[in-house]
């Protein structure tokens, strides 16, 4: 049984695995609890009226006035209260079951919510008396605005994640087309590029249909030596424009693989790497490229310095965990940079890896978008790698990801020009209004001291007002991102993360948006070691400046509940307790800036493996081994 993919090209749903495996239909993955719902559920999915344009549009229409109705509709403040509460209630008694269907529920339950609090916020809560009042008020109403568009688009692209499986090669290896492996590296050290080197000739691929070579952008002879000792392909170039695109097409006119397997210098890959990627390639020959999600060994900064590495979700697992598989659902994955492979031909046809940004990889795969060409996305890990060693240098890759989106949205932007479906352009245009998250964090940050300081009524509304309806926009949009992104994303460390950056990514994509060719591309360093435990002091500066604001907010609030405002203390109240908040992210942002020592050399990788050691005597010891890493071995021994 066939199906058509949501990029019109034809897809075999028995090789896809939706959130319900035994779903027989590519669009609607289903995994209900009621058997007679569930038979409702898909006789209306199946109904053959959608295949009409007026009945799609009907049901548009319907729901458009419904959403507008119930957004707009006047109630009173405990009609709202006792509204909300309701709505909220069955919102919780629902996400005990699993399924599309009440993810879909609470989506609409959140939404609804949300749009009535930005409602509210525009049609009664902005005064306008005086300039003061009206400046900040305007601020945060552009924030939160932003926050609401983010989180509808959120939803959108991540509700059906694909769960695409890997495709069987076919048993004759004759089929199996050509694979240039590219390892591109400007700075590393031998120590992070040799094991990344090793593993790629160790891929389970046919000898004579594989090629391995170190673009080295740094023109080292220690690096040709070594090529040449292991017997791999070692490309440089006179002229070093585009940092790694640019390395990258240059090598393009020097070899001439089917396919180019792309890896960062300190990733590396599994000996199953090509064989989990290269099926879907020769399924579908209007596919352009295959990602697999970036795996780390190492600790970020933020679980290295605050102890959570293996804990807490890290930054990157919300969008390798769900939002690519989301995106793939709608042909829109991203190509980012490694771990991924593309079709010589079609990388050609777009004009190599795009150059225009400092996001080249993310460029790249629109431009194959716009084309008309398909990408993949693969959810299991296929190579592994290092993270960002010290805050500053993992401030710096963010500020370049930042600085390039801006870019691709002020240049290329994907809610223009033609050859996208609209929910490609809703990836791509949440995935670049996500780093525009700068300004308006620092808003939140801030904004309960322009009534501490200097008494602006920024929502001109009762305290009891805008907990009726601030609550349930909040309440509802924890509740339901956190049953869609648990297991990839605490919604705390999600404001950690975004805290700590803010400050950097608003000033480069504020200038990406007004001239996009300012900036350059600034690389990676990996490999490097924190030798000693160490504070932060130039990485950490605006987020003393704006903890030491916001104690000073504390404090002057304190003073005006008991002395100067008694006459609205529910009002400072409010503030108060949006301060303590914002102290505590601060705070925690602040600790992330204490670089903890790296007490080894090597990084060392868990596991859970039976060993035997023998000694020179002969004798044979079983125990455990529970890390391994290039420099050594941990051992469990037997107690004696």
């Amino acid at each position: 049984m066939s199906s058509r993919s949501p990029s019109g090209a034809a897809a075999d749903v028995t090789a896809l695995e939706g959130e319900g495996g035994d779903d027989k239909t590519l669009l609607l993955p289903v995994r209900y609890k009621f058997g007679r719902l569930n038979e409702l559920v898909i006789a209306l999915r199946e109904w053959h009226g959608w295949e009409h344009t007026y009945w799609r549009a009907a049901a548009v229409a319907v729901a458009v006035s419904f959403y507008l109705v119930t957004m707009s509709a006047p109630m009173s403040l405990m009609s709202q209260a006792i509204f909300g509460a309701l709505v909220f209630g069955i919102s919780l008694i629902i996400r005990r079951y699993s399924g599309t269907l009440f993810t879909l529920i609470m989506i609409v339950f959140s939404i609804n919510a949300s749009s009535r609090y930005l409602y509210w916020r525009i049609t009664e809560t902005i005064v306008l008396n005086n300039w003061l009042d009206g400046a900040f008020a305007i601020i945060l109403l552009l924030a939160e605005i932003y926050a609401w568009f983010v989180l509808v688009l959120g939803y959108a692209q991540t509700i059906w994640p694909l769960r695409r499986k890997p495709e069987p090669m076919p048993e004759d290896t004759a089929l199996w087309p050509t694979v240039d492996v590219y390892i591109p590296t400007y700075n590393e050290s031998m120590k992070v590029v040799r094991p990344t080197v090793l593993a790629a000739m160790a891929i389970d691929w046919p000898r004579d249909k594989l090629n391995i070579y170190i673009l080295d952008d740094g023109s080292r002879e220690e690096f040709r030596e070594f090529a040449e000792s292991v017997g791999v392909g070692h490309l440089t170039r006179i002229e070093h424009n585009h940092a790694k695109a640019g390395n990258i097409n240059a090598a393009l006119k020097k070899t001439n693989g089917e396919f180019i397997a792309i890896f960062d210098c300190d990733h590396i890959a599994a000996r199953s790497f090509l064989q989990m990627t290269m099926g879907w390639f020769l399924r579908d020959p209007k596919l352009g490229m295959v990602q697999t999600p970036h795996h780390f060994l190492s600790p970020d900064p933020f679980e290295r310095n605050l102890g959570t590495f293996r804990r807490v979700p890290n930054e990157g697992e919300l969008f390798y965990g769900l939002i690519q598989d989301g995106n793939d659902l709608w042909n829109a994955t991203f190509f980012c940079g490694s771990c991924a492979v593309t079709r010589r031909s079609i990388l050609l046809e777009v004009g190599g890896v795009a150059v225009e940004t400092v996001t080249e990889d993310a460029h790249t795969a629109l431009k194959m978008h716009r084309l008309g060409y398909n990408t993949a996305y693969i959810s299991i890990p296929q190579a592994a790698g290092l993270a960002t060693e010290s805050l500053s240098i993992h401030v710096g890759q963010r500020i370049r990801w930042a600085r390039g989106m801006a870019q691709i949205f002020r240049v290329d932007n994907p809610f223009s020009g033609k050859g996208l479906s609209f929910m490609q352009r809703v990836c791509y245009s949440n995935a670049m209004l996500h780093f525009f998250y700068g300004f308006p964090r620092m808003v939140f940050l801030l904004s309960p001291l322009s009534y501490l300081f200097f008494q602006a009524h920024i929502i001109h509304a009762e305290a009891l007002a805008i907990a009726a309806y601030a609550l349930p926009h909040l309440a509802h949009a924890n509740v339901t991102n956190s049953r869609m992104q648990g297991e990839f994303r605490h919604s705390f460390w999600a404001e950690l993360y975004e805290s700590v950056l803010a400050w950097y990514i608003f000033r480069p994509t504020l200038v990406a948006l007004i001239s996009p060719k300012l900036g350059k591309f600034n690389v990676t360093s990996k490999g490097g070691l924190v030798a000693e435990e160490y504070f932060d002091w130039d990485i950490s500066e605006p987020y003393l400046v704006m903890l030491g604001l916001n104690i000073a907010g504390l404090l002057v609030g304190i003073v005006r509940l008991f002395w100067w405002n008694t006459f609205e203390s529910d009002t400072v109240i409010l503030n108060l307790l949006w301060t303590v908040y914002n102290l505590v992210i601060l705070g925690a942002s602040i600790a992330v800036a204490t670089e903890s020592r790296q007490v080894r050399n090597n990084h060392r990788v868990e596991c859970n493996q039976r060993a035997i050691i023998k000694t020179s005597e002969g004798r044979s010891m079983v125990c455990h081994a529970n890390d391994y890493s290039e420099g050594g071995l941990g051992l469990v021994m037997p107690a004696v």
